[in-house]
This record gives structure tokens, sequence and C-alpha cells, in this order.
């Protein structure tokens, strides 16, 4: 793939795991208030794993893989989607939304300290400053909501850091593993063996099973937005920035998806935006310049010079 091939293909999968993503906040709670959680998301990732699946054939991609590469899919696909997604939407029940964004918020810096323990890569003073920027950011966001911490509340919270842990080590772990040779046929081999454990999931769990059918024409056009632009096309982008990027920048969609979530829940579903949120937003995406830049953070560069002569 030729540079400028590849530098467009990477703006354009940021604009997925920043904007597409960050529209998935309301297209689940949309879809979430006639099915069950466990059930939305096996629909929406078998759904989609199929459908990555037809197109990979039609478009005559390799999907053989070895042993070793499906077994990377299915951890990949446990640790994103069953633990990333599904889990954590339990963990919702018991925690207040924008408490557990805030946590969510933490990723990048999960992800950097995580590749300093694992693979001994030095931590750059610009990227603890993005973080910095980005926790700050998310503070202003959801301190305006008043939380209530009650027992389970607080076994909520230490489900969605382990969360948080899962999906920062898979993140890594996606980096560096052996898997099948396009990241089109990856992304449908994580989301059908996710999509099965999830079935089996709210099987197990006696969730009330509806069909899509049944359900209202605005959780059905949400669910096929969740399916084709959630997890094809943004899912799709993700699993080719890992490859293509550093991981800790691909993390920073964990800041910029509350921003997008906070506006269309503004503009679709008339919420209320504070000038306080709008600062946030602000700070949230100064975080993400600091860890997606190149250039040098040289704080009192003259002052050093100046000592040395």
């Amino acid at each position: 793939m030729s540079k400028p091939r590849k530098g467009i293909l990477i703006i354009l999968s940021f604009f997925a795991i920043y904007v597409i993503w960050g529209s998935t906040y309301l297209m689940n709670k949309i879809v979430v208030t006639e099915v069950a959680p466990f059930l939305l998301a096996a629909i929406r990732f078998l759904s989609a794993g199929t459908l990555i699946m037809v197109i990979s054939k039609v478009l005559k991609l390799p999907m053989q893989v070895t042993r070793a590469q499906f077994i990377n899919c299915v951890i990949a696909g446990f640790l994103f989607l069953v633990y990333g997604n599904g889990i954590f939407v339990w963990a919702l029940k018991y925690v207040d939304s924008g408490f557990a964004a805030l946590i969510m918020a933490t990723q990048p810096l999960f992800v950097i300290f995580l590749m300093r323990i694992i693979q001994g890569k030095k931590i750059q003073p610009k990227s603890l400053l993005g973080v910095g920027f980005g926790m700050v950011g998310m503070y202003l966001l959801i301190s305006q909501n008043t939380l209530n911490l009650t027992r389970e509340s607080t076994v909520g919270i230490v489900v969605i850091f382990t969360c948080v842990l899962g999906i920062s080590s898979a993140s890594i772990f996606v980096s560096k593993a052996n898997l099948p040779s396009h990241y089109f046929v990856t992304t449908g081999y994580q989301m059908l063996t996710a999509g099965a454990t999830l079935l089996l999931g709210s099987l197990m769990l006696g969730e009330t099973w509806t069909s899509p059918l049944d359900w209202s024409t605005r959780a059905q056009t949400a669910m096929v937005l969740l399916i084709v632009f959630g997890s094809v096309v943004a899912f799709t982008a993700f699993n080719f920035l890992l490859k293509e990027v550093s991981t800790e920048k691909v993390a920073t969609s964990a800041y910029v998806n509350p921003v997008i979530a906070l506006m269309l829940g503004w503009y679709v579903l008339d919420e209320n935006v504070s000038t306080q949120s709008i600062i946030a937003g602000g700070v949230l995406l100064t975080g993400v310049y600091f860890i997606n830049s190149k250039k040098k953070l040289v704080l009192f560069s003259r002052f050093r010079k100046n000592v040395k002569l």
C-alpha cells in the first residue's frame, strides 16, 4: 500500500473510532430500552461478523487461519467485545454512566503504563501531559453529575476498572499478536466468536429474548447503524490502526468518544449542554493533541541552552 493511500486510511480510521464510536453511546441507549444488554451485543456482533465474512469472501480476501491465529482472535474478541462491551454494559446497572465514562477515560494511562511494564517502552513527557489533560477534561465533564455510591456501585466500579485493564491489555496484545493476514478478516473472526459467547451468556443469564421484528422502528434503525458503522466500519478501523500507529494514540478515542456522545445527546435527545461541558471538550481535545503530536516536548529549552553555555 502506498504511503499517501495509507495516510488517508489512517485519517479515516481515526474519524471512525473517534466520531462513529462516539455515536454508539446514543445508538446503544436507544436499543437497550427495548433489548436485554447481552442479547443486544450478541445480535450486533454476530450480524456484523457475518457481514464482514461475506464481504471478505466476495473480495476474495485470504480467510484461512492457523490454530494460533484463531486462538488469538478468540482472546482479542473476548477482551474487546465480551468483557469490554457486554460486561461493561452490565456494570452500568450499578454505576452512574457519567462516572463510568470517567473510569473508561483512564484507558490511555493504562496503555502507557502497561507498555512500560510489558514492552519496556519509555514514557514520553508529552504523553503523560496528554493523559493529564484528558483526565482533567473528563473530570470537568462528569463532575456536573451527583454520584451516590453504594455497595453495588462499588462492585460495578471495580468491574469497570477490570474492563479498562482488559481492553488496554488487548490493545497491546493485538498490536503484536499473530493474527490473520488481513485486518478485515481478523475483525470478522473476533466478532463471530465474541457474538457466540455473548449469546451463550445471554441464555445462561436468562435474559428475555425478543425478535427484532417486534422492536420499534427507532430501535431497528439504531441497531442497523450499530452493526454497519459501529461494528463493521469502526472496529475494522480500530484493528487497522493498532497495526499502523502506536497503541497509546489509538487509545485516545476514550477521550473523544464522550465529547461526541455529549453533542449527539444534545442534538438528538435535547439534552442540556452547559458551558462547563464545552470547556471540558476543549481540554479533552488538547490532551489528544499532546498524545498524538510527533513534536517533542522541550520545556524551558532556552533556559537549558543558556545553562550549557
